[in-house]
């Protein structure tokens, strides 16, 4: 539905050449949930902008729904954009125009008569759920339902695509659920092809079936959520990752030698984070039967991402070194991540220890990163 060819968007200052998005390739399938994640300033709303052309690329190509946006006239590329909708952060309602009036705007120069606008803001108020707030003016609604408004008009010309630029950054957690619920079911009920441009984490997993991580105006990291979450293969990404886990709270434990992380002879810390959909099998049950060892969990960190949990746990793990290698041994077969985050000696021994390991004295104990 969408194709990137080398995109790059720049911006000439003063004093210099800013690069907001560079050579970007990217291919977006009709119907899914496209999520777009990085820092602030990474060029992520930028590069959504050239999606529709609000931002004309500097370089490359931008195809929608088989047609170069970026070769047409300005006539053409006028009626093109009906078919992309887009929302913003701010809602950019009108203050003074009525919900019905803020609906019905983007058809004015339709041609279509005033009996038609009428019963299509009917639809539109219908499917967002606010089929009694017509009358109300903007001032009148809560965040969520200025954002409804801002959907409903978004999707006034049945378009193929929707934009939504940080669209949920200025709500609380309950109602960007309940708008990540509304754009889901429309993406299930329309068939419209969603692109979600944000920096929480949580947006994506709620909604997305595939996602892009950008750092300075490039994408670094794509795949579907799941892979890209479990097993992230870019430093900025795990960033992100950690910016909403309770598993990267250990390193902060150890940094200060905190009492759960005072380990005795033959233990050491291990993080386990899933790295499969299917963990039908009861690892920590096992591995503590199979190899005798002890594994206590200190804390952890799952959740479902669709039907499959996604996550990990941090634990200590006591016994002698052997045992507790052929444990490390066991669960790296079962395709589970593992990290000796700690050892306090005798414990996962120097068969379990890759080359690529980097040994680290903090807080007066030895740590090993995987």
């Amino acid at each position: 539905m969408i194709v990137l060819e080398n995109v790059s968007k720049a911006f000439e200052t003063e004093d210099r050449t800013v690069e907001a998005v560079r050579d970007v390739n990217l291919k977006i399938e009709r119907g899914e949930v496209y999520g777009i994640i990085g820092f602030s300033g990474a060029g992520k709303s930028t590069l959504v902008r050239c999606v529709n052309l609000l931002e004309r690329p500097t370089a490359g190509r931008v195809y929608v729904d088989g047609v170069e946006l970026t070769g047409l006239p300005e006539r053409e590329l006028r009626r093109a954009r009906k078919k992309i909708g887009m929302i913003f952060q701010q809602f950019n309602l009108f203050a003074s125009r009525t919900v019905a009036q803020n609906i019905a705007y983007p058809l004015k120069y339709g041609g279509l008569s005033k009996r038609r606008i009428a019963d299509r803001v009917q639809e539109l108020l219908s499917l967002v759920g606010l089929e009694d707030k017509e009358r109300d003016y903007p001032s009148q609604l809560s965040g969520g339902q200025k954002q409804r408004v801002a959907i409903a008009r978004a999707l006034a010309n049945d378009p193929g695509i929707l934009l939504c630029d940080e669209a949920t950054s200025s709500l609380d957690p309950q109602t960007t659920l309940s708008i990540l619920k509304l754009l889901k079911d429309l993406n299930v009920k329309l068939g419209i092809t969603i692109v979600v441009i944000t920096h929480e984490m949580q947006v994506v997993k709620e909604i997305c079936d595939r996602v892009a991580v950008m750092e300075n105006g490039s994408i670094v990291e794509e795949g579907d959520v799941f892979s890209v979450f479990a097993d992230p293969k870019k430093q900025i990404t795990r960033d992100f990752i950690d910016t909403t886990s309770n598993l990267s709270k250990i390193y902060a434990l150890i940094a200060r030698n905190a009492s759960i992380v005072q380990l005795k002879p033959g233990e050491c810390i291990v993080r386990l984070k899933y790295l499969e959909k299917n963990v039908s099998e009861a690892l920590v049950s096992t591995i503590s039967r199979r190899f005798n060892i002890d594994a206590n969990i200190i804390f952890g960190d799952i959740e479902l991402l669709g039907d499959a949990p996604i996550g990990g746990l941090i634990f200590i793990m006591s016994g002698n070194g052997e045992d507790i290698d052929g444990a490390l041994a066991f669960l790296r077969n079962k395709n589970v991540g593992v990290e000796v985050i700690l050892d306090a000696g005798g414990g996962a021994g120097a068969s379990e220890r890759p080359d690529a390991q980097r040994d680290v004295e903090v807080a007066g104990v030895f740590q090993v990163h995987s």
